[in-house]
């Protein structure tokens, strides 16, 4: 379908499509220096010791619970409002998720004290996501974590750029995971990084992400190596130059893309604020946030269906993020009896409309009229 305002677009331009033309051309397509030169760059943007690229935030993820050996018969605290990827990437471990509720509709993060609750002595790690690029309560919740000898996994899907007091966030708990799926800030068409601190955290991501092999590919074509050892039983998780090389040009361009975006957000939170629809993080301060999507939360006298198909008629792409993970097929045998009322309530009233830094004031204020006609019916 052709959209007249998209619900995201890539700011891509000349520079990416010289970096893709000149890896071509130089004949090295997999993990080589140009991956090298990425991780580095975005260690230094997050402010992280390591940094370690890989396919996906999935995979992200999933190396980051293997790290810190997450495995059978331990149990994982997840927010149930998240993309699907934050708890499979426990049940790969063969570990059990335990879901639990976001603070409330105007704070779409998961909550310090439901954290604090769902700990038992089964509980090997907490996972928290920054939904849309706003903190997590990250003071509460590393208190609760300190306090029961926890680690912290951040899921940072939507945070690349993000920082809180100066700090980037997927720098606050042990590991962070960054996704630059295509409709992300950051965006390489697939493509993920996973960020900590810890000598031994980093050495153990790297080998897993690549089949336990103590050398890489690139390792031998510099001739630093003749063969290799198997030390583990790892995966294909690597990236490739193509994608290490959009990532650059990308990452220069985040910080800026980032501030557009939150005039964008402030645009629509000032049109909408007078007309109940509810706004969430509108309550905080204007910061170096990532605002990656724009949320807004129905009042029950709107029929969220018809809304959206009302949008879609008028040439607008919307979303939802998200059905809560625990109401999925595949989530229901275990979880049907799970009950988190604020995370119900909110996924069932929130809708996601257009945000990209290429988004033109003229297309922001065709959304903001037929999103206020529809709500008001003036």
């Amino acid at each position: 379908m052709e959209w007249r305002v998209p619900l995201a677009d890539l700011d891509y331009g000349d520079e990416e499509i010289k970096a893709v033309t000149d890896v071509l051309r130089s004949k090295w397509l997999t993990m080589g220096e140009i991956t090298q030169n990425f991780e580095e760059e975005f260690a230094k943007m997050c402010g992280s010791k390591h940094a370690v690229a890989v396919s996906n935030a999935t995979q992200a993820l999933h190396l980051a619970c293997l790290a810190l050996g997450i495995g059978p018969g331990d149990e994982v605290i997840v927010p149930s409002l998240s993309f699907v990827a934050t708890s499979n990437a426990v049940l790969y471990c063969s570990a059990k998720v335990k879901f639990v509720d976001i603070i409330d509709p105007k704070e779409l993060t998961i909550d310090p004290n439901a954290i604090a609750r769902a700990i038992n002595e089964n509980t090997k790690a907490i996972i928290i996501m920054h939904y849309a690029g706003f903190p997590c309560r990250m003071d509460d919740i590393l208190a609760v974590a300190e306090e029961h000898h926890l680690p912290v996994i951040e899921d940072a899907a939507h945070a690349a750029g993000s920082f809180l007091d100066g700090k980037g966030l997927g720098t606050f708990g042990e590991i962070g995971c960054f996704s630059f799926f295509s409709n992300k800030n950051l965006s390489v068409g697939e493509g993920g990084m996973v960020v900590c601190e810890r000598d031994d955290i980093a050495e153990k991501v790297r080998l897993l992400r690549s089949h336990g092999m103590t050398s890489l590919t690139y390792d031998r074509h510099q001739g630093h190596a003749f063969s290799y050892d198997v030390v583990e039983t790892g995966y294909n998780y690597r990236i490739d130059e193509i994608r290490s090389s959009l990532g650059l040009v990308q990452l220069e361009k985040l910080a800026a893309n980032n501030k557009r975006r939150g005039e964008i957000t402030q645009t629509y939170w000032d049109a909408f604020q007078e007309h109940g629809i509810g706004l969430p993080f509108s309550h905080l301060k204007q910061a170096q946030f990532s605002y990656h999507i724009f949320p807004i939360m129905l009042s029950s006298e709107v029929n969220r269906l018809e809304f959206m198909s009302a949008l879609r008629d008028a040439g607008i792409q919307s979303s939802i993020h998200y059905r809560p993970i625990h109401t999925f097929t595949n989530y229901q045998a275990e979880y049907r009896k799970t009950w988190l009322p604020i995370t119900d309530y909110a996924a069932s009233r929130e809708v996601t409309l257009p945000l990209f830094p290429t988004m033109t004031p003229d297309q922001q204020a065709y959304v903001i009229e037929n999103v206020i006609r529809l709500v008001t019916g003036k």
